[in-house]
């Protein structure tokens, strides 16, 4: 390993074995996902097709997660040393406006709710989705093969069907009264009225048609061709804003990342709409300014100081971030170690402080995400997601699609930062990472987890950075949140800590997670790459070595 690393001042037994390798590392929140990006580096292809493949398999494998009819964004470093945001994050309806929604009320959290949950369930909570045309784009654009290449492994499990894991089936058991409500996705996720359980195989004929589909025409198949049109006439029968105008004239933008110093490590993110890079930028420059490697992990002040961070970058996220288009975002100024100094300044070392401006997200934590990277230095962290568990929980009869509810991230009342507009993209908590030092990249990572991202990224850059952690400690390593007067612990913390947190003023919640699986790809100076997945998913890292035969070796065909 390269010898500029800290050496790992905090131990505990890790889950789940990292791998390292040579010519292509994937981190993804299912084997099947990482077996179709190694394919593809297999082929011939590089991290962006990698990553691209390995979406596409998500799906299919992880469909409660993340689906075509969804959104997302994504960090590109590529081997030029070129660094790019694409933005396929969905946006509102042209039709939809800031009131058409009727709410319940006006106190967290039943003013998020709307009557008859026409915002989370059914065909008025689809969002104008546009991670299907990012990535086409990025294939397009960055890639080495083709789009029919990549999309292969996604069709042949769809096809060939594959096994339910426990996980997969615990979501739809946590959806069944939303799921038996539309035929389509009964269709797909149950038998005989029963959700399909562990061990079972889930089979997706007509969602294979639909991804052959797209492997023959690209993104105009659903942005203006046949399964647009489909999608679009479900949706005028079922009372749902989006249509064939709004798939039409969705663009993908390529935006420049966020970019800030953690003591001497240059960390690189996303910016809003995202609003990911801002909080883990105000996150780690409050903790900046305390001796966070001296006060060692997991300890009852390292612990209340990140909570009071957290607290802090949670209540700005909702007072001021959202889409640039519509929202002036102070992003300099969240960014700034000016700022960061004032936030730090009203912190009590001794004492949980009063709770701030609420945060009012309720992006789901229902999320997926992978991390890819090649011997030639391109780098892809990428979050996507249909927003809930099995988003709208609707699937267009025929076309074996799960649309997204993402029009559920808005506020539906009118008159604040994330509040419908047409055409507005919606504000999510993504916070795809990269990591460098003099400029070269040593970590890239991300994972699912809705408005919890953020605080998460930040703690496993801590991990890193102050405690010495290896890659797969990082990522495992029990974590935090805490958000106006709630703060969650998880039950990996010593029980003497959450004592020692609740004397000084949290309300402590022991929860046996906090956000999802964290997927990391770690850079050694040698050239090698180490991938890690935690235990909070069904993740898990997959890497490729070796290479071509040397020149000029030919083996005879002789017999002995």
């Amino acid at each position: 390993m390269g010898s500029w690393r800290q050496r790992a001042r905090s131990q505990f037994k890790t889950e789940k074995t990292p791998v390292a390798a040579s010519r292509g590392m994937v981190a993804a929140n299912h084997p099947l996902a990482s077996a179709a990006a190694i394919e593809m580096f297999a082929a011939g292809g590089n991290a962006v097709d990698a990553a691209i493949g390995g979406l596409f398999a998500l799906t299919v494998v992880e469909p409660a997660m993340v689906g075509i009819v969804g959104g997302g964004t994504a960090l590109f470093r590529l081997a030029d040393g070129r660094e790019t945001v694409i933005d396929g994050m969905a946006s509102a309806p042209l039709s939809a406006a800031p009131d058409c929604y009727e709410t319940v009320g006006t106190e967290w959290p039943e003013s998020q709710e709307t009557v008859g949950q026409r915002n989370r369930v059914g065909a008025a909570s689809v969002a104008v989705p546009g991670n299907l045309l990012a990535w086409c784009h990025a294939v397009e654009r960055y890639g080495r093969l083709s789009l029919a290449d990549v999309i292969e492994p996604a069709i042949r499990h769809a096809e060939r069907g594959f096994v339910v894991s426990p996980h997969l089936a615990g979501c739809i058991r946590s959806r069944m009264p939303d799921v038996v409500r539309d035929p389509g996705i009964s269709a797909v996720l149950t038998r005989a009225g029963e959700p399909l359980a562990a061990g079972d195989r889930l089979v997706q004929g007509d969602y294979a048609a639909t991804l052959r589909g797209i492997a023959r025409e690209g993104a105009r198949f659903l942005h203006g061709g046949a399964f647009g049109r489909t999608l679009a006439d479900y949706m005028k029968r079922h009372d749902g804003f989006l249509e064939l105008g709004d798939l039409e004239r969705y663009k993908v933008i390529e935006r420049d990342p966020v970019r800030f110093d953690y003591r001497g490590i240059e960390v690189v993110g996303v910016p809003p709409p995202c609003a990911g890079g801002l909080s883990v930028a105000e996150i780690l420059n409050i903790l900046e300014g305390y001796d966070i490697s001296g006060m060692g992990f997991g300890s009852v002040e390292t612990t209340h100081l990140i909570m009071e961070a957290l607290k802090a970058a949670t209540a700005d996220r909702d007072e001021a971030i959202g889409d640039p288009d519509f929202v002036q975002v102070p992003a300099a100024r969240m960014i700034s170690k000016e700022y960061a100094a004032e936030r730090r300044a009203a912190i009590n070392p001794q004492r949980s402080g009063p709770t701030l401006a609420g945060l009012r997200s309720v992006e789901s934590a229902n999320t997926t995400h992978i991390t890819t990277a090649d011997g030639d230095g391109n780098i892809v962290s990428s979050t996507q997601t249909i927003m809930s568990t099995f988003g709208a929980c609707v699937v267009v009869p025929g076309t074996g699609a799960i649309l997204n509810n993402y029009m559920y991230v808005f506020n539906p009342h009118p008159g604040h930062a994330t509040s419908i507009a047409p055409g507005k993209r919606i504000t999510g908590n993504i916070a795809a990472t990269i990591c460098k030092r003099d400029g070269v990249p040593i970590y890239a990572l991300g994972l699912p987890g809705g408005f919890k991202i953020p605080s998460v990224v930040a703690q496993a850059i801590v991990n890193l950075v102050d405690h010495g952690m290896s890659l797969q400690e990082a990522v495992e390593a029990p974590r935090v949140f805490a958000k106006g007067p709630m703060a969650e612990v998880e039950t990996g913390f010593d029980p003497a800590v959450m004592k020692g947190l609740a004397a000084l003023g949290h309300p402590v919640q022991p929860v046996p997670a906090v956000a999802g699986c964290m997927a990391a790809i770690a850079f050694e100076q040698d050239g090698r790459m180490t991938g890690a997945n935690c235990w909070r998913s069904d993740g898990a890292p997959a890497g490729i070595g070796g290479g071509a035969a040397r020149p000029g070796v030919v083996f005879s065909a002789d017999p002995v």
